[in-house]
């Protein structure tokens, strides 16, 4: 299954970066997690990676900030006919702001989206959060937006699905390398503050992403 990266900070070549998150994973339906923090950006870099927005048709928000639901209202100027999955505990403004918009799907306990795509539901921290499952035979992967509750707490979520094989995206305020053992691909994005640590400690592992690149996992 293939994840793309269409938002983050650092960008290839022909992509433009932005501060923020967004990744197409393509499961049946096309999903697109987190919409960055401009939607002319992310309409850019969703035509640069050969997506029009009609083929979007499911939008999941990790969390109630701006760098990863920003970009949302530009899209929906091109794409409204898609299924946006927001966390029950977003602002009132940013509910009612979808529902405007959209087909809102309020979350609150892990779920399935598509097949072989699920929401870990909400996961309390310091920031309610939600990540993407992706499940492949007995194996999952794991794309996070920032994990403000923490890595730990959304790699238990998972686990209930499969062995995690890969954690794709933010790993904000993250210091317990430990918990990534035994992950086989670990691609960080956005905030993640302790790149060099994770890189050192897991070189055949690590993966460095930005905007434009494309992982199978």
């Amino acid at each position: 299954m293939k994840v793309k990266i269409v938002f983050n900070n650092e960008s290839n070549p022909g992509y433009k970066a932005g501060w923020g998150f967004a990744a197409v994973i393509e499961s049946g339906k096309k999903v697109l997690f987190d919409t960055g923090d401009d939607g002319k950006s992310l309409l850019y870099n969703l035509e640069k990676a050969g997506y029009e927005p009609k083929d979007i048709g499911i939008v999941v928000l990790s969390h109630d900030h701006y760098d990863h639901t920003g970009g949302l209202a530009g899209f929906l100027e091109k794409n409204h006919d898609v299924e946006v999955y927001a966390l029950e505990t977003f602002s009132k403004k940013t509910l009612e702001g979808i529902e405007k918009k959209a087909k809102l799907i309020r979350v609150s306990a892990q779920a399935k989206i598509t097949e072989d795509v699920f929401t870990t539901g909400i996961i309390k921290g310091v920031m309610d959060e939600q990540s993407l499952i992706i499940r492949s035979g007995s194996k999952v992967s794991v794309i996070v937006g920032c994990s403000h509750p923490g890595v730990d707490k959304i790699l238990d979520a998972a686990k209930n699905l499969g062995k995690v094989h890969a954690i794709i995206g933010g790993f904000h305020g993250f210091d317990k390398i430990e918990e990534l053992q035994g992950i086989d691909i670990i691609g960080a994005c956005h905030c993640t503050e302790k790149i060099k640590e994770i890189k050192d400690r897991y070189p055949a592992q690590f993966k460095e992403l930005k905007a434009g690149d494309e992982i199978e996992v």
